[in-house]
């Protein structure tokens, strides 16, 4: 058995922590794969917020769950806002209990190669993604160095990652070393469980 594709991979680490009626974030919609993920994975009963600042991610990505899902499922939200608006637009009850938050940096495949991540809004992002997970939730993010402006935010989200204090997150790299063009990677980031104080 081959190799798993750095999303697939993503969604692997997602689903194995995701249980249904929880709530989750995609904070880069895009063309609404991750949406649609979390949305099925979550099941109806969950809630299930996507973030994109481009209409036209937004409206893919309503698209796509029109397409895929039963017109009764209501848990979703799309937020035409940045990802680094999370902590205000998802309401205070469900922080700190957020299962998974997945991002996808770059650009919206098939538009405007100009309008990208980058880490001014990413990094916010990425922290305020970390106070919403709930212990033993996950966070992904899908880093592309390939772009202008890529190598530059990807440098920055690896500083980040490696930053983080191992009392409280684990942080992992999953990436392929004999590729060409610098492929993506993924960065995955565990909220670890509290020991308990019971003695």
């Amino acid at each position: 058995m081959g190799f798993v594709s750095v999303l697939s991979f993503a969604q692997q680490l997602a689903a194995a922590r995701i249980r249904p009626g929880e709530t989750c974030i995609d904070a880069t919609a895009g063309n609404g794969v991750d949406t649609l993920f979390l949305a099925k994975a979550t099941g109806n009963g969950g809630m299930v917020h996507a973030f994109d600042i481009q209409e036209d991610a937004l409206a893919r990505t309503g698209h796509r769950l029109r397409q895929e899902l039963p017109e009764a499922w209501t848990g979703i939200r799309l937020h035409h806002a940045s990802h680094d608006r999370m902590t205000e637009l998802v309401p205070r009850e469900q922080h700190g209990a957020v299962a998974a938050v997945m991002f996808n940096l770059g650009y919206l495949p098939g538009s405007d190669h100009t309008v990208i991540t980058r880490p001014d809004t990413t990094l916010p992002a990425l922290d305020a993604a970390l106070a919403l997970l709930r212990q033993g939730g996950v966070l992904t993010v899908a880093v592309y160095p390939g772009h202008e402006g890529g190598a530059m935010e990807a440098e920055a989200v690896d500083r980040w990652a490696a930053g983080l204090k191992q009392e409280e997150f684990q942080a992992v790299n999953y990436r392929f070393l004999n590729q060409r063009n610098h492929p993506p990677y993924l960065i995955a980031v565990e909220k670890r469980q509290r020991a308990s104080s019971n003695q």
